[in-house]
Formats: C-alpha cells, sequence, structure tokens
C-alpha cells in the first residue's frame, strides 16, 4: 500500500544549535527561506483563525497584521548589544525575533482571546510569553508577546523554525510606533524630558484603551437588553392572539 502520510519518518529538526551552518551566502539564503516560510504558515493560520470568528461570532478579533524579516543591519546590531560575534548560527540561536508578526486587535479583551486561539493551535509550539500589558515596561511600552516554532516541511526533513507574535491594541501599535521613530532620530538618547512625556502619553493611552473596552461592553449589553425586550414583546402579543 502506498504510504499515505508523506510526512512520515523525516527527521525533525530545531533551527538552533542542532544545525551548523557555513558562513556563506547558500547558508543565509537557506536560514531567511526557513524564516519566510515559518511567516506563510503562520500568517495562513491568523487568516483562517478571524475568519472562522467572523463566521462563528459575527466579529472580528483582528483588526490588521503585518510580518516582517528583521534587516541584516537589525540582525547584526541586536548580536553586538547581546555581546555575541555576527555570525548565522549566533543569528539563529540568540535572535529570537527575525520573523516577527504584529497582530492589531480593537480592544484588550481581543488580546487574550487571541493568544489563546495561537495557543491551542496543535503544530504551533509557544516557547515563551512576555505579557507587558499586566507587566508594562519602565518606558510605558505595552503588548503581549509569544514566541512560537512552527514546523517547516521540506522534502527529506521537518525543521521547528521561530516567530515572535507581538498582539496589541490599535492605541498601544500607536504609540509604540510613535515612540520608536522619536527615540531613532536621537539614536536611543532622546531626553529626559521626551521620556516623561511619552510616558505619560503610554499612561493616557492605556486610560483611552480601558475606556474604549468599558464602552464596548456596555454596547453589547445594551444590545442584549434590546434583543430580551424585543422577544419578551413578541412573546406577551403571541400569548395574547
Amino acid at each position: 500500500m502506498a504510504n499515505c502520510f508523506p510526512f512520515r519518518g523525516k527527521k525533525r529538526k530545531k533551527l538552533d544549535s542542532t544545525i551548523k551552518f557555513n558562513e556563506d551566502i547558500d547558508s543565509w539564503k537557506t536560514v531567511i527561506f526557513l524564516y519566510n516560510s515559518a511567516l506563510k504558515e503562520v500568517n495562513t493560520k491568523l487568516e483562517i483563525l478571524n475568519d472562522e470568528f467572523q463566521h462563528v461570532h459575527q466579529y472580528n478579533p483582528i483588526e490588521y497584521f503585518k510580518s516582517r524579516i528583521k534587516t541584516p543591519e537589525s540582525i547584526v546590531k541586536k548580536l553586538k548589544r547581546y555581546g555575541y560575534e555576527s555570525s548565522i548560527d549566533n543569528m539563529v540561536n540568540y535572535v529570537n525575533d527575525i520573523a516577527g508578526i504584529r497582530i492589531v486587535c480593537s480592544f484588550t479583551s481581543d488580546i487574550y482571546r487571541i493568544a489563546e486561539m495561537i495557543g491551542k493551535q496543535n503544530d504551533l509550539t509557544v516557547v515563551s510569553v512576555k505579557d507587558y500589558i499586566k507587566n508594562p515596561k519602565e518606558n510605558g511600552y505595552k503588548s503581549y508577546h509569544m514566541l512560537v516554532t512552527v514546523p517547516i516541511f521540506l522534502t527529506d526533513q521537518v525543521v521547528d523554525t521561530k516567530v515572535e507574535i507581538q498582539i496589541r491594541t490599535i492605541a498601544m501599535d500607536f504609540w509604540a510606533s510613535l515612540e520608536h521613530k522619536i527615540y531613532y532620530k536621537f539614536e536611543g538618547n532622546a531626553p529626559e524630558y521626551i521620556s516623561r512625556e511619552l510616558k505619560d502619553c503610554a499612561d493616557i493611552v492605556s486610560m483611552l484603551d480601558a475606556r474604549m473596552l468599558r464602552l464596548n461592553e456596555a454596547i453589547i449589553q445594551a444590545k442584549k437588553e434590546n434583543r430580551d425586550a424585543e422577544a419578551r414583546r413578541r412573546s406577551m402579543q403571541q400569548a395574547g392572539s
């Protein structure tokens, strides 16, 4: 009988210290190919999850998402900051956000709902979670970070490849994007008063998210009460006819 499971028996490896790369252009291309493939896999999963949620609940928790591969310059800077030499092996082992996806949603409640849905995907492995919403960074940064590995099925092996997923609200993304641009202009050395202003803005963003969440919950409750009232009215009409 023909093998109905073509991937059975393939060697499974992690894209880390278990695979050694030569320092040449072919090795670089192979690594980037794997990271791009991992992004495609996760992007497809997110599209399906969002479509399913719309189908079942008539609601899209994801406003939009975008993915990127870290530039070689950014990778080298990060390795230097960590105290490592610039090599493909070090890149793979110590830089976890080479492949990154940012998910932007409407409300803070959506963040945890999306994270839960991602965590339940059988072929994804959640390596680590950093909740900067419950525990914001000192500068006010808020986001929910998940590091996952995705199996990439090749012709002769399966390679588990890392992807960092960041989940945040529209307001959080607005603040983070502008904060990054401002600090980029100062090359990371912004004046103290700029840092204080950004932290104050982060606090305002947090209050805005909280108010919008309460408003959304109030709208949902009002709609439910209207439906219940309409159902009672129809029931009384049927009983009187």
